[in-house]
């Protein structure tokens, strides 16, 4: 299943995709988490992707916070951390505009 997911969504090989690398896709309330940390000097910051399937196409949200990390192992584990608790608290509204691109 992830690596269906992981084609779907363009995974974590990074072609076709401009900015950080995306990690592999998980699975959260009916949506797709996707961790994609940036580097910030030889730390790594918080940020990723929470992707909805529409009947238009995938909707996705991207997030970026201050929060950065020693390694990028730890950045994606607290990036999809983050992205349940903005799942959790703003649940629809996420997606209430119905663009297909957008920042959480």
């Amino acid at each position: 299943m992830a690596s269906f997911l992981s084609k779907l969504f363009g995974g974590s090989s990074g072609k076709g995709t401009s900015g950080p690398k995306r990690s592999d896709p998980v699975s959260y309330n009916d949506l797709v988490i996707q961790a994609a940390p940036e580097e910030a000097g030889d730390q790594w910051r918080l940020a990723g992707f929470i992707i909805k399937q529409s009947d238009d196409g995938p909707l996705e949200r991207k997030f970026l916070r201050a929060d950065t990390f020693p390694s990028h192992d730890e950045a994606i584990e607290y990036s999809v951390r983050k992205a349940k608790q903005i799942i959790d608290e703003q649940g629809a509204r996420l997606f209430a505009d119905g663009e297909p691109t957008g920042r959480a």
